[in-house]
């Protein structure tokens, strides 16, 4: 598919939870011409302007710069949460990926490279104030997700000093939720043994109050936003993405009319290592440690130099998520693909 006027966008991990968003508004944008959207499975969903093509970015057979060809941006989303009994699987995925990836956007000559970082690429920070994209990106190495994440940083480290001509950015949003991808991060985090519809805060006699635990959320569509201005501004190098307040058992205990009850770290850490040891829950305790380590995020350079602001606050998104689960949502895509409440 070509357009005569406006740019194309080609679109990795295009079917998922951010790819599905980033899609949505590329096919909306007057100045974009066309989308391509590359995914393993092709989905029934057919949004204005949006071809597919069938990629799977583990293989080294995939002609990534045939499918980059006469692209204006690669927008890089693709990733593999699971198997977390695997990392070597995760890896091949995700790092060696997203390296095929970068290759190929300079083997075709793309001018301009959106990846997607994250929150959990930044190095222990602190809970009681904000860092800005300066502070270190160097992740939790005992989480794969995070120790990919950071891998991924140093590679376009290098990849930015060899290719000056290509323009960078890196975007780090906070944990992303939309009432569409709510049945695929239940299966992704809560497993097959977390029923939807049994996810009601009024089912909660108390909320565990863990040391650490405050987080910052993002509705997944403000954070396309973002990717679908960065795509267009003459901009580069890292932007955070979240929106306010930041999460914590006080701030859930008050949407949720539920009291928090202070738990220790090890007790929640044990009980979480045990499911996951046993295959019960998807989501590794070394993640967990990951997240009580977080820093805060400070979105300044977003505001500024994007002109982005998210249109949700954070208490807005964990409602919708939290209703999309109960009821068990989705969309027309194999990784979103909901499943009905019974």
């Amino acid at each position: 598919m070509s357009s005569a006027a406006g740019s194309r966008i080609v679109v990795t991990g295009a079917t998922g939870n951010v790819g599905t968003s980033v899609v949505r508004l590329l096919s909306e944008d007057p100045e974009v011409g066309s989308v391509l959207g590359l995914a393993r499975r092709v989905p029934g969903w057919s949004p204005p302007k949006t071809e597919w093509s069938a990629v799977d970015l583990a293989s080294d057979r995939a002609d990534l710069a045939k499918e980059f060809a006469g692209a204006s941006a690669v927008v890089h989303l693709a990733w593999a949460f699971q198997p977390t009994h695997d990392p070597a699987a995760t890896w091949r995925t995700n790092v060696l990926g997203a390296i095929r990836v970068f290759d190929a956007v300079a083997a075709a000559g793309v001018p301009a490279l959106i990846h997607a970082s994250s929150v959990g690429a930044y190095s222990p920070g602190p809970k009681d104030r904000s860092v800005d994209e300066s502070w270190p990106t160097h992740g939790w190495p005992d989480a794969a997700y995070c120790r990919e994440k950071a891998y991924l940083e140093r590679t376009l480290d290098t990849f930015e000093r060899e290719h000056p001509d290509v323009r960078v950015v890196r975007m780090r949003p906070a944990f992303l939720f939309k009432r569409e991808s709510a049945s695929e991060q239940r299966r992704i985090f809560g497993g097959r043994f977390l029923p939807g519809p049994l996810v009601r805060p009024q089912l909660l006699p108390f909320l565990p109050d863990i040391p650490g635990l405050r987080v910052q959320a993002l509705h997944t569509d403000d954070a396309a936003e973002a990717y679908r201005l960065a795509v267009h501004a003459d901009v580069r190098g890292a932007f955070n993405l979240a929106a306010e307040p930041p999460v914590d058992a006080e701030l859930l205990g008050e949407m949720f009319g539920a009291r928090p009850v202070r738990l220790p770290r090890t007790a929640a850490r044990s009980a979480i290592a045990a499911a996951w040891g046993l295959h019960l829950l998807p989501a590794s305790p070394h993640l967990f440690d990951a997240v009580l380590r977080l820093p805060l995020m400070d979105c300044t350079r977003a505001r500024s130099e994007l002109r982005w602001r998210p249109e949700r606050t954070a208490p807005q998104v964990l409602e919708e998520f939290l209703l999309g689960m109960r009821q068990g949502e989705g969309a027309d895509t194999g990784p979103l693909r909901g499943r009905k409440a019974s």
